[in-house]
């Protein structure tokens, strides 16, 4: 990463926005009864998975270890799907906004 990657998430950035500041645009401006739905939804998302990994791995002091592990391992390949996040649920606000 280069020293301007914390001001600009992609090459995109400057004329449309990165999908994490497009996302965060239709958050704040988005029915606020859909938004809040839609980050619910995230969070159980979440919930669920972290209940999965605890189920297999035994205990969140080990799933906090490997996700760091993973994070520190596999940082473009996180930030690839985090964008690809972003963009899911912003595609679900905006079509429950309409």
């Amino acid at each position: 990463m280069n020293k301007y990657s914390a001001l600009f998430e992609d090459e995109d950035d400057i004329f449309l926005g990165s999908p994490k500041s497009k996302f965060f645009d239709v958050v704040f401006n988005a029915n606020n009864d859909v938004a809040c739905f839609e980050l619910e939804e995230m969070v159980n998302r979440m919930a669920t998975l972290e209940l999965l990994l605890e189920e297999k791995m035994g205990s969140l002091d080990a799933i906090e270890e490997k996700v760091q592990e993973y994070k520190y391992n596999r940082v473009e390949d996180i930030e690839k799907h985090a964008k690809n996040t972003y963009i899911v649920y912003m595609g679900a606000i905006l079509s429950k906004s309409e």
